[in-house]
């Protein structure tokens, strides 16, 4: 099976706060064990050399990678790979994916995997949009966009029932009628990120929490802002915060500058410290197992967490708001609705060793199936 897999990099300087292209780093390599024939095209190549680069421009906003998808650089692509299966990772660009495949003359199935809904639903089941697609009310184009998109794909990817739910559900309301194109295929859990349980000693009394998250306000960090105060105060807990991003550049600034506010406000936290893994690998494993317990994103429409399933690959029980995949995923015990809930979880996991151990065996547990290997096969039965 020759396979492209098109591939939009936010952010080419730090690799790796790019769930997306982590994703492939991991994904690509195993489909190739599988006997696929996979060719990334993105701006920078994946880790493997047996995976062939087509390199891509990166656009240089989130809304040029939704709208201006490049039909020239699309059909110059396609005539040169002549691919059996395209994959769509940016699901807006599925349209202009099916056109260029008529106008070079290739007939390829086109795979969608939707990384990142533009919306979500509530317990109610109203539909509400992502705002971070929504600056200037683009919000409504992005959805109508991703139905197109949809309607463009011969399969659907998402990760989890929650997104495979929210995605049926929005395209019902724009009138897409999904068939049965939709498959759910959860990401590879980063193989560099993984610790036996066996292997970790419960805290004594005190524990150490890791936010490992984008300090996006969508993110919901006012509100994680709020509850790190609050358990640093009531609980024997210290924090660690992750800055991912850096120094951003000043276009990103502009488009959106709440992650340098909440981490000026984060940094001057008493018990909170600010920590970055400055791209390496390794230093976020040694961060992360420097920890005890993560705590999720508090997003409402969180389909999906890599940085969630990093904690608990390294064993580290996670606990978070009851909402979206967080509730569908998390054990119960973890799961909270009010910041006294969370210190209580926070207390017990601190100082009761038989139920934080029995929780980091769960956490770890909780991604078993999501070796790369297992993940590629998955994969690949969804898209054959």
């Amino acid at each position: 099976m020759l396979v492209l897999y098109l591939l939009n990099v936010s952010n080419s300087s730090q690799l790796s706060a790019d769930s997306g292209y982590t994703f492939a780093d991991m994904l690509a390599p195993a489909l190739t064990d599988a006997g696929a024939d996979v060719t990334v095209a993105s701006p920078v190549p994946v880790g493997d050399p047996r995976v062939h680069f087509a390199p891509t421009t990166s656009p240089s906003t989130k809304y040029r990678a939704r709208f201006d998808p490049g039909m020239d650089a699309l059909v110059s692509l396609i005539r040169d790979r002549r691919p059996e299966v395209v994959v769509a990772n940016q699901i807006e660009a599925a349209p202009a994916l099916r056109a260029a495949l008529l106008e070079a003359g290739v007939d390829a199935l086109i795979a969608g995997y939707c990384h990142y809904l533009p919306f979500s639903f509530t317990d109610t089941g109203v539909l509400e949009l992502d705002p971070a697609m929504n600056d200037r009310g683009l919000g409504r184009s992005v959805l109508l966009a991703f139905a197109a998109g949809l309607a463009a794909c011969d399969r659907i990817l998402v990760h989890s029932s929650t997104a495979a739910s929210w995605t049926t559900a929005a395209a019902a309301r724009t009138g897409v009628d999904l068939g049965d194109k939709l498959h759910i295929v959860p990401a590879p859990r980063d193989v560099r990120l993984v610790r036996d349980p066996a292997d970790i000693t419960p805290p004594e009394g005190r524990a150490t929490g890791i936010y490992n998250h984008r300090l996006y306000r969508h993110y919901g960090t006012a509100r994680f802002t709020r509850l790190a105060r609050r358990l640093v105060a009531d609980a024997p807990v210290r924090l660690t915060v992750m800055d991912l991003f850096g120094t951003r550049s000043p276009e990103r600034i502009r488009l959106d500058p709440s992650p340098e506010r909440h981490l000026e406000e984060l940094a001057t936290t008493d018990g909170v410290t600010i920590a970055s893994d400055r791209g390496d690998r390794v230093r976020y494993r040694n961060l992360l197992a420097g920890a005890h317990f993560g705590i999720a994103p508090f997003r409402p429409g969180c389909p999906w967490s890599m940085s969630v399933i990093d904690c608990q690959a390294m064993g580290l029980p996670v606990i978070g708001p009851r909402t979206g995949w967080l509730a569908e995923h998390i054990d119960h015990e973890l799961l909270f609705d009010t910041d006294e809930q969370a210190v209580q979880i926070t207390e017990r996991l601190a100082t009761d060793a038989e139920f934080y151990l029995v929780h980091a065996k769960r956490a770890y547990a909780s991604t078993a199936d999501l070796t790369p290997a297992v993940v590629a096969a998955r994969y690949l039965e969804a898209i054959k």
